[in-house]
């Protein structure tokens, strides 16, 4: 009976520590995050649960992630400023520091009301980008939160939205392309004014009679390689399976389908079809399939 007992105790506590290291393990802004800046305009609410970035005529705001992460699969539930945007840009992205900095972009354009969003998506690599492609989105994003995921391998990015790919950018090294893989990078985000530029290519000046213009995130996740004191948290030589699916995951047929959908139906630009603004040739990596 004493045994009994004893091993019921051993898989309470069992059960309770693990539900505990669950319970730590779930996404907390406080725990995962740090307002950066925007001198109190970004708040932490609902315990943790939930984040907001606001715009007004004085500032903007925004945050960063407290680890930092060489390769992983980043999700996050935006839901963006609504009505009318224009002039407004939520940035949400991966980046590291330095003059050769790599970072891999989405960017969220704000418009009239009415007028879809511009998502707009790039990768730099060793400090060098001018890799953009855009796209219209086939829902609203301002009503209601969407996932918006990079996943990030030795391999490829690939960003999706809801679980759709919308764009991969391959590891195209042997020819010569650079690619990210050995600088750690961190999570940003910022809410701010750039109406010089982002509607129409700065004709539509942001209305500030509509301010505080607010973007909402939650449920961040990261199966991640974390980047701390010149190490990281997975494994170099051990099997891709040891340090999670999507450190080796690629495009299944169904993914390549669904990417073809959003390209034809969705994306507005592609660098890779500008001939005039590469006069040269363009990029070697726009002469490969991907």
């Amino acid at each position: 009976m004493a045994s009994l007992l004893n091993s019921n105790s051993t898989l309470l506590t069992a059960l309770i520590v693990g539900c505990v290291m669950m319970a730590a393990s779930a996404s907390n802004f406080y725990q995962d995050f740090d307002i950066t800046w925007g001198d109190g305009r970004a708040k932490i609410l609902n315990n943790g649960d939930v984040l907001t970035l606001s715009l007004d005529k004085a500032s903007g705001s925004g945050f960063q992630s407290k680890n930092e992460y060489l390769f992983g699969k980043i999700d996050m539930q935006l839901k963006l400023v609504p009505g009318n945007s224009a002039g407004t840009v939520t940035a949400y992205y991966l980046s590291s520091k330095g003059s050769t900095w790599d970072e891999i972009d989405f960017e969220f354009l704000g418009n009239l009301s009415g007028d879809p969003y511009i998502l707009h998506t790039n990768v730099f690599s060793q400090g060098k980008g001018n890799r953009e492609q855009q796209f219209y989105l086939w829902f609203d994003p301002t009503t209601d939160f969407h996932t918006y995921s990079i996943l990030w391998n030795p391999q490829r990015i690939i960003f999706s939205v809801d679980g759709t790919p919308i764009r991969e950018f391959n590891n195209m090294e042997s020819i010569g392309v650079p690619f990210p893989k050995n600088q750690p990078m961190r999570i940003y985000s910022s809410l701010w004014n750039a109406d010089d530029w982002a509607t129409r290519g700065g004709l539509v000046k942001t209305d500030w009679t509509q301010a505080p213009f607010t973007a909402s995130y939650r449920n961040f996740n990261a199966n991640a390689c974390v980047w701390s004191n010149g190490a990281s948290s997975c494994k170099s030589d051990a099997p891709s399976s040891t340090n999670g699916a999507w450190f080796s995951q690629e495009l299944d047929s169904t993914s390549q389908q669904r990417l073809q959908w959003v390209h034809k139906n969705y994306m507005i630009y592609n660098y890779c079809t500008d001939a005039k603004r590469f006069p040269q040739g363009l990029p070697p990596q726009c002469r490969m399939s991907s």
